[in-house]
């Protein structure tokens, strides 16, 4: 195997570590800062989720991140060594000041960048393109909405339920733990493997864009292995940065996140599962009353929704740029 396709595969599996340390703070928050579970035994039911998430679910977000983006003639085994160059200093860059960035939104304006910056703007296939732009974006206003709307259904079922159904939904965030890390096992993890076999099938080492078992093996693992390392240093900050999160809050979070994520996972919709997550704590707390959500937090994730897109695709091409006229002829 080529030494940039082994450096392709490691700074992958890299980005996908440091994309379970960014989103570990927002999987585990809701069962933590609901009560519900210990630290331990939450980061532990959501690694294994996690973990298991790419198994259960398909490879249909790889297929549309390996070949939906760009025209295969204008990626090239330094494309993708770029594109992922630059999602992972936006990932460092964002994990640093604590933004809740995208790194769905930053591998996939690396891409564009990165292609783009080769083959220029006609590179780009429009169709791909907007099904993604649609994930990306329509998500969290799913999320939103899903959110006050169950949170709501749920208040009118239990109207007249005694105060002991707060156990019940303190215990079933087992479960709905448990389906929120699948979904963002099955959704992110299938992100790197997408990039893993598009380098793979650009450089001659399998003849089709398919999946091999390895790659969801090792994709799975750098996923639930970042969740697991980064979930201790930002465990608490969504949950208390929003309100303070009860048992039916974290109840409702979760369903809520775990139904779009599994959702768009389905059709091949890559979506940031942190965002969805965020804005679905947003939708519970709005719908208990509009002033229990602090909404100038939401400032960043709505900074970070347009800008990342953008910024990842300008420092992607301009190390394209620099790349091919100081350091190798691409």
């Amino acid at each position: 195997m080529p030494n940039i396709i082994i450096l392709i595969i490691c700074l992958t599996l890299l980005f996908g570590f440091l994309n379970g340390m960014h989103d570990s703070r927002n999987v585990i928050t809701t069962i933590v800062s609901s009560r519900a579970y210990s630290p331990q035994i939450a980061l532990g039911i959501t690694v294994l989720a996690e973990l298991s998430g790419p198994f259960i679910f398909g490879v249909a977000v790889a297929n549309t991140i390996g070949r939906g983006i760009a025209d295969p003639a204008s990626i090239s085994l330094k494309v993708i060594l770029i594109a992922l160059c630059s999602a992972v200093i936006w990932n460092l860059f964002t994990w640093k000041l604590g933004i809740p960035s995208s790194s769905s939104h930053a591998l996939i304006g690396g891409i564009i960048g990165a292609a783009s910056a080769r083959a220029g703007a006609g590179a780009i296939q429009a169709d791909g393109l907007l099904k993604i732009l649609i994930s990306l974006f329509a998500s969290p206003i799913l999320g939103f909405v899903l959110g006050f709307i169950l949170l709501r259904f749920i208040f009118a079922l239990c109207i007249d339920a005694p105060l002991r159904i707060n156990e019940f939904f303190k215990k079933s965030q087992l479960l709905t733990a448990i389906a929120l890390g699948l979904s963002h096992g099955s959704n992110d993890g299938q992100k790197t493997m997408g990039v893993i076999t598009l380098a793979l099938v650009t450089g001659g080492y399998i003849n089709s864009f398919a999946v091999p078992l390895w790659v969801v093996a090792a994709c799975a693992l750098a996923l639930s292995g970042g969740t697991a390392i980064g979930g201790w240093a930002l465990l608490r900050k969504p949950g208390n940065t929003y309100y303070k999160i009860r048992p039916i809050d974290g109840f409702s979070t979760q369903i809520t996140a775990a139904l779009v994520i599994i959702g768009a996972s389905i059709v091949g919709g890559p979506v940031s599962a942190t965002q969805v997550i965020n804005t679905a704590i947003m939708g519970v707390g709005a719908a208990e009353r509009a002033n229990k959500v602090r909404w100038g937090t939401a400032k960043d994730i709505i900074a970070a929704w347009i800008l990342t897109i953008p910024a990842t695709a300008c420092i992607s091409a301009g190390m394209y740029w620099l790349a091919t006229r100081y350091l190798i002829g691409l």
